[in-house]
C-alpha cells in the first residue's frame, strides 16, 4: 500500500507550523489574565478595580462579597469604569471577581487595607 504525497505534509513544513500555533496558543491564553485590587477606603466603603492583563475592561464582571461562612452578603457587577465600591462587613469577609471558569480572583478582606 502506497500513501498519496499530496494528502500529507512534508515533514520539514508540519515542525514550523505546529511551533507556530504552539506559541500563539500560549500568548493568546496568558493575553486574557484577570486582574484585581480592592482598597479600603478607610470611611466603611471599600473600592476594587478590575480589568485583564491584555489592557480589556471588566465592565460586567461578576464580584461577590461573601462573609466567613462564604454566604453572599453582596453580589453585583463591576461598573462601567471596571469599579465597584462597597459598604465594609463587620467581621471577616473576603471578595470573589468573577470572570468565569479558572478566571477567579479571591481576595481575603484582612488584606484590603488603607
Amino acid at each position: 500500500m502506497t500513501r498519496n504525497p499530496c494528502l500529507l505534509p512534508a515533514p520539514t513544513t508540519l515542525a514550523p507550523a505546529l511551533a507556530l500555533t504552539l506559541a500563539l496558543g500560549a500568548t493568546t491564553a496568558l493575553a486574557h489574565t484577570p486582574l484585581c485590587s480592592c482598597y479600603d477606603n478607610g470611611d466603611g466603603t471599600v473600592l476594587c478595580e478590575g480589568g485583564f492583563s491584555d489592557g480589556s475592561s471588566a465592565a460586567g464582571v461578576g464580584i461577590r462579597v461573601l462573609d466567613a461562612d462564604d454566604n453572599v452578603v453582596i453580589e453585583s457587577e463591576m461598573n462601567e469604569y471596571s469599579e465597584f465600591e462597597f459598604d465594609k462587613p463587620d467581621g471577616d469577609y473576603k471578595v470573589v471577581f468573577d470572570a468565569g471558569p479558572g478566571h477567579d480572583i479571591e481576595i481575603d478582606g484582612s488584606d484590603i487595607v488603607e
